[in-house]
């Protein structure tokens, strides 16, 4: 605890016991600092931090006193997700952001702060605070911070894509990214395209735009070629978002032969392809990518670092045609008035390239396989299989023995404080209730093993 925080933890107390009661002066800023043995200006900083809690206030040429409140401050705790919610595509994502520390996640989709290299953000925020003050204060340029967009520009040179400058735009999230793209290739009333199963976001934001959402059964090397071809031809989707690296939530890995029956068949029918390389740095060695085949003509390449770096420290980034960036700008000044914080894309910055972003997805694609080997273990000796051991990344898609609902597993789980990720919230058609995703990362806990021990036995016993 800082000194600043004593001062005000001492004060607190005295709210707490009465000692101090609302429209009593606090002792002079001098006064109470050779009291207590700090310096004026830590008192200061107490004072004013107080004030700001609204627990006492300053009158000019007076001095500070309590206000009406006069006891700590109003708790604005969130009370936590609705148990009883509908399971839908924003069904995780409601329990996982909202459930309070004390609630295990082995449903969510990011990795525990111990696996994210903390040390080189504490040093990229400490760097950042000692720059130019216009990165503290200003908005942002509307492409986004030219430092970030250049090493953006020589990775993807290094996997083949080389772009320029204009192809490329820096947005505050993901997330955001997606929905501009949608903002600028689609209508209400229009057909979009996803995997089936697929990330559960992907049909939230489509469903906010007001548009058919079709999918298309994914496989262990791809959405199923054949069925794709027929689906582009018959119902004429406008955009298609996929993830191509590592599939969500499959995990499966983009074969090159698919790859290119989907950029044929994008091509025949005038079809624009999002593809979201989110995961690409978890893979060991690259795969096919959609981008780097079609060369950003009929494909746009977004991605962000939440995964890898920070969820707290939002930003993405979007590559495409040249003309869809300068349209896709209009949008983001329209909607966020300039590209994502600079605070934020100099953060990201400077552990990029601060030398020791590879070596930590070295060693957290390292730790990730022993995750992923024990997790797919301990989970088998339940009964549930993964569909396939993916190349990378965090996720295991498994399948439930005797077909139980993971939906009504999910929902006991939540009684005891455990979120899972049931199948039906990545299925357009409903078809995967007998599916859980699990993050391997997030199974420590032996009260989520012993939890779905006990949800699996009563149906064994029925069945056997």
């Amino acid at each position: 605890m800082s000194r600043t925080e004593e001062v005000m933890a001492a004060i607190r107390t005295k709210l707490e016991n009465r000692s101090l009661v609302s429209g009593d002066r606090l002792p002079s800023i001098r006064h109470f600092a050779e009291t207590i043995g700090v310096a004026p200006s830590t008192v200061v900083e107490a004072y004013d931090r107080l004030a700001a809690e609204g627990l006492i206030r300053a009158r000019r040429g007076s001095g500070f006193y309590v206000t009406g409140a006069g006891s700590p401050a109003l708790n604005l705790a969130s009370p936590g997700p609705s148990r009883d919610s509908a399971v839908d595509p924003f069904w995780v994502s409601r329990q996982s952001l909202d459930a309070a520390s004390t609630v295990m996640k082995p449903g969510c989709g990011w990795l525990p702060s111990s696996y994210m290299p903390e040390d080189a953000l504490r040093r990229a925020v400490r760097t950042l605070a000692k720059s130019n003050e216009s990165v503290l204060i200003n908005y942002g340029n509307t492409r986004g911070a030219p430092k970030l967009r250049t090493l953006l520009i020589r990775k993807f040179a290094e996997e083949g894509v080389d772009i320029d400058p204009r192809q490329l735009l820096l947005t505050s999230s993901g997330t955001q990214a997606i929905d501009l793209i949608c903002r600028l290739h689609l209508r209400p009333g229009d057909t979009a395209l996803v995997d089936d199963p697929c990330y559960f976001n992907f049909q939230a934001l489509l469903r906010a735009h007001q548009v058919k959402v079709v999918g298309v059964p994914y496989t262990p090397s791809g959405p199923d070629a054949a069925l794709f071809e027929t689906i582009v031809k018959t119902q004429k989707p406008r955009l298609y978002i996929t993830n191509s690296a590592l599939h969500n939530p499959t995990g499966a890995t983009l074969s090159p032969q698919t790859a290119f029956r989907i950029l044929s068949a994008a091509a025949a029918h005038d079809l624009t392809i999002v593809e979201d390389d989110i995961f690409a740095d978890f893979e060991p060695e690259p795969s096919a990518r959609l981008a780097v085949l079609d060369g950003l003509n009929r494909v746009i390449r977004i991605g962000s670092f939440s995964k890898t770096l920070s969820a707290s420290i939002r930003c993405g980034y979007i590559s495409g045609r040249a003309d869809w960036i300068e349209a896709l700008i209009d949008l983001q000044v329209a909607t966020n008035f300039g590209g994502p914080s600079p605070v934020a894309a100099e953060l990201i910055s400077e552990v990029l390239s601060g030398g020791g972003y590879r070596k930590h997805m070295d060693q957290l694609r390292q730790r990730l396989v022993r995750a992923r080997k024990s997790a797919a273990h301990r989970l088998e000796q339940l009964g549930l299989k993964p569909w396939l051991m993916p190349r990378g990344g965090f996720y295991l898609w498994c399948s439930l023995p005797h077909g139980e609902d993971s939906t009504a597993i999910a929902k006991a789980a939540l009684l005891e404080d455990i979120v899972l990720a049931p199948g039906n919230v990545f299925s357009v058609s409903q078809s995967a209730s007998c599916f859980l995703r699990f993050n391997v990362t997030q199974l420590s806990d032996a009260r989520v093993l012993g939890f779905l021990r006990r949800a699996l036995e009563s149906p064994q016993r029925e069945h056997g």
